[in-house]
């Protein structure tokens, strides 16, 4: 482990001390070895004026929710130092009583919540203190003779503390512990906190920050030396999509909303989960508490039977619950990743960021156990320690602080033809309401397009069979599964009767407005089966029933789509599959209708612009975004029971009507 420390890039945050404190945290949130996804907790002792001038003694503590990695003066609570000090001498206190009374020790009541840790913070006597949960230091504790290793790596430079519930009990426990002693002159510069985390401080930000990185490597040096390298495994790799996107469809269910699936088919990920005693080595425990909040207490190990396995989970995680649980309310059943064998790691999220956090603590975890193993036997925490912080109030709280659920969360969509107008409208009312949107169109542009609405874009020919194989294949790799399609993609040919109409303009219309889509249907419907509240929606046309002279090739196209999505209805209803279709008209916020085109239509019917706008029965425009959340409404809930409809979105039409 290397110092990041830069004096030039230090100065840039100031030289008062919290916007060191803001420097020095950032650093121990760069690397993962040390901090994960808010993880760890820092603070800075300071002498202040208050509003009325009058000196107070605070504790900046790193608040509640923020990351080091990315930490803002404003993300540091001001807690005036004397109540940390009184609540540290009462000899009991609730959690609850706990943050209130930090929260009314704050001079800035719009700071953020101090952490549970703020205390222990305010009770160590030295005005820099950083704490972090090291891998290094998880293999080394994590052991029958933890305390007898820590003793051999660090001797008498820490303190060495039994595991205790972390918040006021373990403030209490360290304020008696110190109280009276001059750690200082004892040479103690950290504390080791058994099967927890690690502890150093200075009144200096930058040796103390150096001092975290010195006291870890040595517990890594100390590995070192006492295992051999993890080797990587011959295990042979076999992708088994359709395999995953059931696995997603199981948990999903579980959780009881869509989740997505992050797959880490790396050869470490893979050897890990195929270890021949990953059932027993893989669910003792997590690397340190707090991840019970992320990943609760085990993943869950699947062999060839992916349901039966997490099925057999629901019921040990139940099982679990009831043996330690008082008044509690359980929380989902479900795991938050999977060990699967010959395949890796998967881990599941309510979003792609949610996954992708899951991701590392598992990839974490999965490195460090292996390294303790080699070391000694993997000893987490017992069961009955890790569910109190899985049901502790104040982590619970965190999550129920999170925004509400939006109606596409944790979906995969599928849109095509969404480089612009109503296709990108589409793809940007599925992402507004949660959806992880992926874009396919012919259009180079299209990876930044989709960037807009955080989705991803890949340049694809709808009609090319082999790409759009990849496309797919690459959506369930990278999100476990498919649960919504929008086969929007299409042209409109310049208007020509049939006796003028070249045969090429005939065949390129049917292949790109009906062929495609059924090509596309062939490939995605294994895995939209395989979708949570999963749906399927063709953009059509009023054409299909109102056809008009000079548009054949896209009036039968559009027609032809509509019998397809037809067809679709009936073979997927089984499968709890829907498959309906929109019909949208006069939609002129698009490429194709420029000022120019409008005003020739417009004068071709007698009408102004705005009244060629609005001819439908109903004298409204439609735009893009009409039809856009018309789609995503059909893709939700809403829709749970309706399959093989035509829906016109077009204000009204009298030859449609």
């Amino acid at each position: 482990m290397q110092s990041l420390w830069n004096d030039q890039e230090a100065a840039e945050f100031g030289t008062d001390l919290l916007g060191q404190r803001v420097y020095t945290s950032r650093l121990l949130g760069r690397d993962s070895a040390l901090v994960l996804h808010g993880g760890g907790n820092t603070s800075v002792k300071v002498e202040e004026k208050d509003f009325f001038g009058e000196p107070v003694s605070l504790c900046y503590v790193k608040g509640s929710g923020w990351d080091l990695a990315t930490i803002e003066r404003g993300g540091f609570a001001p807690v005036k130092l004397d109540a940390l000090f009184k609540m540290a001498e009462l000899a009991t206190m609730s959690d609850t009583d706990m943050v209130t009374q930090q929260r009314v020790a704050m001079t800035d009541p719009a700071a953020p919540t101090p952490s549970v840790e703020a205390i222990l913070h305010g009770v160590l006597p030295f005005r820099f203190v950083d704490h972090t949960h090291a891998d290094a230091i998880a293999a080394l504790t994590c052991h029958a003779d933890a305390e007898a290793r820590v003793k051999e790596v660090y001797g008498d430079r820490v303190l060495v503390i039994p595991y205790v519930m972390p918040g006021f009990i373990l403030a209490k426990t360290i304020y008696d512990l110190i109280k009276g002693r001059d750690l200082k002159a004892e040479g103690i510069v950290g504390m080791v906190l058994l099967q927890h985390g690690i502890f150093s401080f200075d009144d200096d930000a930058k040796k103390s920050y150096e001092l975290m990185i010195e006291l870890v490597t040595q517990a890594e040096d100390w590995l070192a030396a006492k295992s051999k390298a993890v080797a990587k495994s011959e295990v042979a790799v076999t992708e088994d999509l359709l395999g995953l996107a059931k696995l997603r469809k199981t948990v999903s269910k579980v959780r009881g909303f869509a989740q997505i699936a992050k797959l880490n088919a790396s050869p470490e990920a893979v050897a890990y989960a195929s270890r021949a005693d990953i059932a027993d080595v893989g669910t003792r425990g997590t690397l340190t508490p707090d991840h019970t909040i992320r990943t609760k207490r085990t993943p869950v190990v699947v062999g060839d039977d992916a349901e039966a396995a997490v099925l057999a989970y629901a019921e040990e995680y139940a099982a679990y619950f009831k043996r330690n649980a008082k008044a509690e309310t359980m929380l989902d059943a479900a795991p938050r990743f999977a060990l699967w064998n010959g395949k890796g790691i998967v881990s599941f999220g309510d979003s792609v960021k949610d996954a992708g956090i899951v991701a590392d603590i598992a990839e974490h975890t999965a490195a460090t156990i292996q390294l303790a193993e080699a070391v000694g036997r993997w000893t987490p925490l017992p069961e009955k320690d890790l569910f109190e912080i899985e049901y502790w109030e104040l982590e619970q709280a965190k999550l129920r602080k999170g925004p509400a659920r939006k109606v596409h969360q944790g979906k995969v969509a599928l849109v095509t033809g969404c480089a612009a107008g109503i296709g990108f409208a589409i793809a940007e009312s599925l992402a507004e309401q949660g959806a992880q949107v992926i874009g396919l169109d012919i259009d180079k542009d299209i990876p930044e397009i989709m960037k807009k609405i955080g989705g991803i874009g890949i340049v694809v020919n709808l009609t090319e069979d082999e790409p759009v194989q990849e496309a797919i294949e690459f959506v369930i790799r990278e999100f476990g599964g498919l649960d919504v399609v929008v086969s929007n993609a299409g042209i409109f040919p310049k208007n020509e009767h049939l006796d003028q109409m070249k045969q090429g303009d005939w065949d390129r219309t049917i292949l790109i407005n009906l062929t495609s889509h059924q090509k596309l249907m062939h490939r995605v419907i294994p895995y939209v089966k395989q979708g949570i509240d999963a749906s399927i929606i063709f953009v059509g046309s009023r054409n299909f029933k109102a056809p008009g002279p000079g548009a054949s090739a896209y009036s039968c196209s559009k027609a032809a789509l509509t019998q397809l999505c037809r067809v679709a209805a009936l073979e997927l209803a089984p499968d709890r599959v829907r498959v309906n279709i929109v019909h949208p008209d006069a939609v002129f916020d698009t490429k194709l209708w420029t000022p120019e085109a409008l005003q020739r239509s417009a004068e071709r019917y007698g009408m102004t612009v705005d009244e060629y706008k609005t001819k439908n029965l109903m004298k409204v425009e439609i735009k893009s975004k009409d039809i856009g959340n018309m789609v995503s409404a059909m893709a939700s809930p809403l829709f749970s029971k309706v399959t093989g409809a035509q829906i016109p979105v077009d204000g009204g039409n009298d030859r449609v009507i």
